[in-house]
């Protein structure tokens, strides 16, 4: 790979970068805004008071980058969400993830794009709250229109090495999925005539599925005292797997992600059988 197709794979990472964080929160407050990048002039270690979030991709060791908002950006950004949902945005605690949550929703979004260019899965791993390293990254600014106010520059930060996983990335598999040498073809199966039309009956049953984003628990006088803008506080925060449950029975966890401006699951774990016993409701 030449050193002018890297560059090109730069510019399209970041191109795609500020298109994602411009659908995310448009989907979060039905208003996109203005967004550009450019040359970071500093290294992130001299940045002061930023919230740093360090993203794994599934591609390799290296596909990694972080994202940086200035404590007055994410104030913001979580407080414009919070108003655009009808929710009084006071909580730094509240507005700190709500600005997380929409980050998440764009790291998902990149990622996807990136599969799409590989013609591959590719996925966030585990993300959490961490500084980038002091010295050789690619550093970038991201400048954000935000109800016409412009905002203290967003930061993002990845390793120069994340351009050659673009060259690799095809044959690499997803970390989630495992896949069993086999040392001979399994030999096949006789299937049972009966057992095989039961199944294929079965398969035409239709199941209700939910999502489930927390639980509470409250009085009987609690519940009378709800109204119209009243808030129920959930045992989950912002930050973890939301529940898919089918028939009442949670089979997987993923994250919420916005597509064409509906809301979906992303799946991250398949829950094992055993387990699916301890979740039934």
């Amino acid at each position: 790979m030449s050193e002018q197709e890297r560059d090109e794979l730069i510019v399209w990472l970041l191109e795609n970068w500020t298109a994602r964080l411009a659908d995310s929160f448009e989907g979060m407050t039905g208003e996109r805004p203005g967004v550009g990048w450019r040359p970071a002039p500093d290294a992130p270690s001299g940045l002061q008071d930023v919230l740093w979030w360090e993203q794994p991709l599934s591609l390799g060791p290296n596909a990694t980058f972080w994202a940086g908002a200035p404590r007055a950006a994410w104030l913001e950004i979580g407080g414009q969400v919070l108003r655009a949902a009808g929710i009084e945005a006071s909580d730094p605690h509240d507005v700190r993830n709500t600005y997380l949550e929409a980050l998440s929703q764009a790291c998902s979004g990149l990622a996807t794009a990136i599969s799409r260019r590989l013609g591959a899965e590719v996925t966030c791993e585990k993300g959490k709250e961490n500084p980038p390293p002091a010295s050789g990254l690619a550093a970038f600014d991201i400048d954000l229109t935000l109800g016409g106010s412009q905002l203290p520059a967003l930061h993002l930060c990845l390793l120069p090495a994340v351009r050659d996983l673009f060259q690799t990335g095809v044959a690499r598999p997803s970390s989630s999925a495992v896949v069993a040498p086999s040392a001979r073809p399994a030999e096949p199966r006789a299937e049972k005539p009966d057992s095989h039309k039961t199944f294929d009956l079965l398969l035409e049953v239709e199941l209700p599925v939910s999502v489930s984003f927390g639980r509470a628990r409250l009085t009987l006088k609690d519940v009378l005292k709800l109204t119209s803008g009243s808030i129920v506080e959930l045992n989950r925060n912002i930050s973890e797997p939301v529940e898919v449950i089918v028939n009442g029975c949670v089979i997987a966890r993923g994250e919420v992600v916005v597509v064409e401006g509906n809301y979906g699951v992303r799946i991250q774990e398949i829950i094992s059988r055993d387990k699916r016993l301890t979740t039934l409701q």
